[in-house]
């Protein structure tokens, strides 16, 4: 049996127009990724379809992990050493109970578009699927730059923490004309969040290493983060994001900063308000740059992380053992920190996420209140509501977000869509965004809140597909000039 046909979740007429004359060819800037840049420029096949579907070395995929862990599969053939072809088995024993979730329509996506394997993903057509992918794996398109290519992807947007030498995005850069995309770094400083942690001042030697200035106060840690700003730029960098799984807004004199980041280099213990107040300084510090590089902040926000304590231990972080979070009061936190950058105008562009649906609303009507950038001129959408995160990845989350998005602010100000992926076949999620997009639309004209006009709608959808990411972001402006 056939899955994934031709207008797959499109409903109505105005859906399928939208979709096929207009988000379908639209090419892909894909703005958040967990892909290794270092895969990239090495550029190496894959030996078999486990072991770029479902785990090799340091790449893996906690969503297909979890739901392997819920059918009772053993660690050995989720994270294991297990044979390869025995997890392929398990995983497909696992999708074929997997309707209903955006696994299993992802998984057919992925072996349509990739492998051009149209029927379903079962246990017993495991092998004929294991001997087809793995005779393409082996070709030349299946190689990561091409699998980058041929998905018509113009920019990928890594995680990077800032104490990188981005060693790989530094020969990747070299290749870019031949490549036909642009592999850009976007800082990711959860470590120098981590004052608590016993490592901290180890993190903070080796950032005094790359950045070439002495740390000695909460100052001079800001002047290293501006080297590193600078660095990122002269290699694309446009981006930063930040895994606020909690926060709390606590403002505190430059002398009290001062006091708490010595304590954490020392490892002395630190309450929980010292953290607040020390998390509070270095994120607004960091706004302060972003601004002035002119990026864009992205917060991924309200995240419970490495729960299965156990696990965690075996096997590390970003295994899925992570869940939604519940600090009730995270968006009026963030409106805090929100409301005391604008009295200095240090707002960046700014992304907000939450894995916790219930702060959209909040979040969306909230960052209303802070359009503008201070000198009267504007910037179009300065503010965003995030996509539909992680666990809200759905066609429902999707939904969600777009309608809040289209009632609180301007959706046709959108960005669009990411992968968030570490898996070079998850580019067919942008197709799955692009479809419940043009659903959304076509539901509109349905029910009369939207003009019957596929010209004026049809450029919405390009726009939030790929042009808003294009012009939003600027990762081109200076091939422009």
């Amino acid at each position: 049996m056939t899955l994934i046909g031709k207008d797959f979740l499109l409903t109505n007429d105005m859906a399928k127009k939208l979709f096929h004359n207009h988000a379908e060819g639209m090419p892909i800037i894909d703005y958040h990724c967990h892909l290794d840049p270092k895969e990239i420029y090495e550029n190496k096949n894959y030996p078999n379809l486990s072991r770029i579907w479902i785990n090799d070395g340091s790449f893996g995929d906690h969503y297909k992990w979890r739901l392997m862990r819920a059918n009772g599969v053993p660690e050995e053939l989720i994270t294991g050493d297990g044979d390869d072809y025995q997890k392929l088995v398990a995983w497909a024993g696992t999708i074929e109970k997997a309707v209903g979730n955006p696994l299993f329509e992802w998984t057919h996506l992925e072996l349509q578009r990739f492998f051009g394997i149209k029927e379903q993903f079962t246990k017993k057509n495991v092998k004929e699927v294991w001997d087809k992918a793995n005779a393409l794996l082996a070709t030349d398109d299946f190689k990561p730059r091409n699998l980058i290519k041929n998905s018509n992807v113009k920019a990928v947007c890594t995680t990077d923490d800032p104490a990188s030498d981005l060693k790989y995005h530094k020969l990747l850069k070299k290749d870019e004309k031949e490549n036909g995309f642009k592999v850009l770094p976007a800082m990711r400083p959860d470590k120098a969040f981590n004052i608590a942690a016993d490592t901290f001042d180890e993190y903070l030697k080796g950032f005094e290493e790359v950045s070439g200035v002495k740390i000695t106060d909460f100052a001079s840690f800001t002047k290293a983060f501006e080297q590193r700003f600078e660095y990122f730029s002269s290699l694309g960098g446009r981006l930063s994001d930040h895994g606020l799984n909690t926060f709390h807004f606590a403002k505190a004199s430059e002398d009290e900063v001062d006091a708490i980041f010595a304590k954490g280099r020392k490892n002395e213990k630190l309450t929980d308000h010292e953290v607040n107040v020390y998390s509070t300084a270095l994120i607004e510090a960091l706004m302060r740059l972003n601004h002035k590089f002119n990026w864009t902040m992205q917060f991924h926000v309200n995240a419970l992380r490495n729960q299965n304590i156990p696990m965690f231990k075996e096997l590390g972080a970003d295994t899925g053992l992570d869940s939604m979070g519940t600090q009730p009061d995270m968006a009026a936190q963030l409106m805090e920190l929100l409301k005391d950058m604008q009295i200095e105008n240090s707002i960046p562009r700014t992304i907000l996420y939450s894995l916790n649906p219930n702060d959209w609303m909040q979040l969306a009507t909230g960052m209303g209140d802070f359009y503008g950038d201070g000198t009267g001129k504007g910037i179009e959408q300065k503010l965003q509501l995030g996509c539909a995160w992680w666990f809200n990845d759905t066609r429902e989350g999707m939904e969600e977000q777009l309608r809040i998005m289209a009632q609180q602010s301007l959706l046709p100000n959108f960005v669009g869509m990411l992968t968030d992926s570490r898996s070079f076949l998850s580019y067919p999620r942008h197709e799955y965004f692009r479809r419940v997009l043009c659903n959304f639309f076509g539901e509109l004209v349905e029910r009369g809140q939207a003009p019957d006009d596929e010209e004026y709608l049809g450029k919405i959808v390009e726009d939030i597909s790929y042009n808003n990411a294009y012009n939003y972001f600027k990762f081109f402006e200076n091939d422009e000039k």
